[in-house]
């Protein structure tokens, strides 16, 4: 069974994780930058790339120390190599070459992507209920909202995107009009909960009939609108009931979600799918978990602790990479695109 260290710093979180089996996760840790960023309500690169420069190593050596694990006993070094800020994919990639250079393990890049949809795996034993391919995989998050027909961990190819806002960028931008901490994923969904996603009919943009592209800009737009009227700041969210704030953020997510689950049904007809698999930081969101649990195929979602960035959802697909004899010597490079292309 493959040991296996994963590093990820592909924009604001410094991570590494140690994964035995491509699966059982002996330990992750992430240092966070949510306070470094939040003044500027977004990521800021030359900061998240000093941050992570600072953090790399104390990060790597805690994820050692709480796996019980050495440097000898590691088989492979898995990085998020690609996609992501520049900044901050160096510093990973290059810690990576280091190590596995100094160790003389092989080294493993990864697609940041493609291990959000792989972390459904982890944390679980093989069992008669996973993921049947081919699947429809949506990767949904603050840098991302794209579907993906997923033939297997290694065959997957993008069928859909967002053409401008991406959902959790969305959901960051509302948050801010709201007045909202920032990330703004979570305070939308607990004051969503509480309010009546009937009340408010935000506009859901599904595109032409056949589309597998998504578009949350005229959605943000129209709760600025509806917050601050249409001539300009009239108003602000202080002038909200505190059951209107519920509304609004109870419409939004609604809208969300079923912009989401439309264009994943179209995706299941276009690739006849036989399963359903969601990752990313939205994929945490209480509501769009509600909205599948009686989905028609078979829906798997990450452990939440492995819906935002993590490393330990690197290593698990850097184990299944390994096992294909896919690896990277040291002139790899960090990449800010996908390799998950339309073909």
């Amino acid at each position: 069974m493959a040991l296996i260290l994963g590093i990820e710093s592909t924009c604001d979180e410094t991570a590494a994780a140690v994964v035995e089996n491509g699966r059982a996760v002996r330990s992750s840790v992430i240092a966070s930058q949510v306070d470094l960023h939040q003044v500027y309500r977004g990521v800021v690169p030359e900061i998240a790339s000093r941050a992570h420069i600072e953090n790399i190593l104390p990060v790597i050596e805690q994820a050692l120390k709480n796996s019980a694990r050495t440097f000898e006993q590691i088989d492979a070094i898995a990085i998020a190599q690609r996609p992501g800020l520049i900044g901050s994919l160096l510093i990973g990639v290059t810690a990576a070459k280091a190590l596995a250079w100094s160790l003389e393990k092989p080294l493993i890049g990864v697609d940041h992507v493609q291990a959000h949809l792989y972390s459904v795996h982890l944390e679980s034993r093989p069992t008669n209920r996973e993921p049947r391919f081919p699947a429809v995989g949506l990767v949904c998050s603050g840098g991302h909202t794209a579907l993906y027909a997923v033939r297997s961990w290694t065959d997957i190819e993008l069928i859909g995107q967002t053409i401008d806002d991406a959902v959790g960028e969305a959901y960051d931008k509302v948050a801010a009009i709201l007045n909202l901490s920032y990330p703004g994923g979570r305070p939308i969904d607990e004051l969503a909960a509480q309010g009546d996603p009937k009340a408010i009919r935000f506009p859901r943009s599904t595109l032409d009939p056949d589309s597998l592209d998504f578009s949350f800009s005229g959605l943000k737009t129209a709760v600025l609108y509806r917050v601050r009227g249409h001539k300009g700041r009239e108003r602000d969210a202080s002038s909200l009931s505190q059951q209107e704030l519920r509304d609004v953020c109870a419409g939004f997510q609604q809208a969300c979600i079923d912009v989401l689950l439309l264009k994943i049904r179209r995706a299941i007809a276009r690739v006849d799918a036989k399963s359903v698999i969601v990752g990313g930081g939205v994929s945490a969101n209480r509501g769009l978990r509600a909205a599948m649990q009686s989905f028609e195929l078979p829906t798997f979602f990450p452990p939440i602790e492995y819906c935002t960035d993590n490393a330990a959802m690197i290593a698990g697909l850097g184990d299944v990479l390994l096992s294909h004899g896919v690896t990277a010597d040291l002139s790899m490079d960090a990449i800010i695109r996908s390799a998950l292309v339309k073909r």
